[in-house]
């Protein structure tokens, strides 16, 4: 019969956080292997020792290669799958001899370990079974004495081989955070959470558990004296104190896309969850996640200029705000309000950024196809800010034009007749079997989108959660294989 393959998670370092199951398996092996460098030193063999016998088969694992720097016809990428497939034949060897096959790991074996090239080669053909170990990450996080993650916090965990822009949206974006594999990495690591704008909250972890254990802001680290077995850590913002004053605060006005958290990016929720202050629509803030520590300030949605003065006067007072928006703030959206008060005397000394989000346009179009692939024009239908004729005018010029048409606001319960008038219109310069894409709640639970005719375009089934997309002469309608319907506009617009 075949021998059992164990993984062996022998926890962070110290031998005392092996668990009681990891020294039982090892004790009825009959082979520990173990991975090393060309050295021949293993940091896995070091915390097992107490517990290999002289009558133990050791199978030392040793890599070929420890960078990425290798003459090997297949580069490191090959040199290492050749490595892993000869070691998993060793070790195979030995299972069919019929011994009990136990592989040590640092940590946990199926947590960016080496265990797991063994594992994923040979589990389908021999009895396997795999010890939990302590990880690094518990390890950091016991040694900070902090929480990691608590209540409805989000933990990521990232690889700092990750490409820089990789790392910063993702730190950005989360709660709590651990990096792990610094070494090499760590001024990119640096750099990214500089600028996640994080770079303060970073601790520094070294060899947690281990003899050199060092514990540091990350901030104060120098590069040089980073080894692998280092980890960053983001800890827990529960409890996390944000000044009552700052020598300087700002306005962030951001977008949250149609709907809820899936149309965010990470740099909106980067900028959300650095915020002392939440300023906004309270169906738009409705949106954004709840965190301990912040303000926030929901009002009605008519009183953009008061909401914009409202946010400047906090950041003036040294507080970080963002002013959420829906869509993208600066479409028909809180950008500009903000912008134009701050560009009064008493505020241009406070800064103001705009990050963008996916606009209700482009949301229903991605719904329904690719009804804007060739030229477009947004307009608004509401005539609260601008009269009828001017919006009636732009709507002539765009439908001559032959544009695609974006219409935003299109009817309200105090605004009925917009949509009839323009649809009267549109029909003066766009045929009557013109596709129009009317799509409602976007993203919402209420989603519904639909294509009918211009012709037949009914007003009483549009209000301000709808936006409504009128083709050009020149879109498409295609009924697809599933029975869908798609609505495209060809990138190339006919000669003449």
């Amino acid at each position: 019969m075949s021998g059992k393959l164990y993984g062996v998670g022998l926890g962070p370092g110290d031998p005392s956080l092996m668990t009681v199951r990891a020294v039982e398996v090892i004790a009825e092996a009959d082979v520990i292997a173990y991975h090393s460098a060309r050295h021949g030193r293993s940091i896995a063999r070091s915390i097992a020792a107490r517990h290999i016998r002289a009558d133990h088969i050791e199978e030392r694992l040793v890599y070929p290669v420890t960078t990425e720097t290798t003459d090997h016809p297949g580069g490191y990428k090959g040199a290492m799958e050749e490595f892993y497939t000869e070691a998993a034949a060793r070790l195979a060897a030995h299972l069919d001899a019929g011994r009990t096959v136990a592989v040590l790991a640092e940590g946990d074996p199926l947590f960016y370990g080496s265990y797991m090239h063994m594992h994923k080669r040979l589990t389908g053909r021999y009895d396997t079974e795999v010890i939990p170990g302590v990880t690094s990450v518990s390890a950091a996080a016991a040694r900070l004495g902090t929480p990691l993650a608590e209540g409805e916090e989000v933990l990521t965990i990232l690889p700092g081989t990750l490409p820089e822009e990789e790392l910063t949206a993702r730190l950005a974006s989360t709660d709590a955070a651990v990096v792990m594999k610094l070494g090499r990495t760590f001024t990119k690591v640096r750099s990214a959470l500089e600028g996640a704008g994080r770079l303060d909250e970073a601790r520094y972890v070294e060899r947690a558990t281990m003899a050199g254990e060092r514990i540091a802001e990350l901030a104060d680290v120098d590069a040089e004296s980073v080894p692998y077995f280092a980890v960053a850590v983001l800890p827990s913002q529960v409890d996390a104190e944000r000044p009552e004053v700052r020598e300087r605060g700002e306005v962030v006005v951001v977008g949250t896309g149609p709907a809820g958290p899936l149309w965010l990016t990470p740099e909106t929720r980067g900028a959300l969850a650095a915020a002392d202050d939440l300023v906004g629509y309270t169906t738009y803030l409705d949106r954004v996640p709840r965190r301990a520590g912040q303000v926030r300030h929901g009002s009605d949605n008519r009183v953009e200029s008061e909401r914009a003065e409202f946010a400047l006067d906090l950041a003036r007072r040294g507080r970080r705000v963002a002013v959420v928006s829906g869509g993208d703030p600066g479409v028909f959206a809180m950008a500009t309000a903000v912008l134009e008060v701050a560009s009064q005397k008493e505020y241009t000394d406070v800064p103001v950024r705009v990050l963008p989000g996916v606009t209700a346009a482009n949301a229903a179009a991605a719904r329904a196809g690719a009804p804007l692939g060739h030229d477009y024009a947004a307009l608004s239908l509401s005539d609260r800010l601008k009269p009828w004729e001017v919006i009636a005018e732009r709507l002539r010029a765009a439908a001559s034009a032959d544009l695609v048409l974006a219409l935003y606001n299109p009817g309200s319960r105090s605004r009925t007749w917009q949509v009839g008038k323009a649809r009267e219109l549109l029909l003066e310069h766009r045929a009557p079997d013109t596709p129009v894409v009317v799509a409602r709640d976007v993203g919402g639970s209420g989603e519904h989108v639909r294509i009918v005719r211009l012709a037949d375009l009914d007003p009483a089934e549009v209000d301000m959660r709808t936006i409504l997309l009128v083709g050009s002469s020149q879109t498409q309608v295609v009924r697809r294989g599933d029975g869908e319907e798609v609505v495209w506009t060809p990138r190339r617009y006919p000669e003449g």
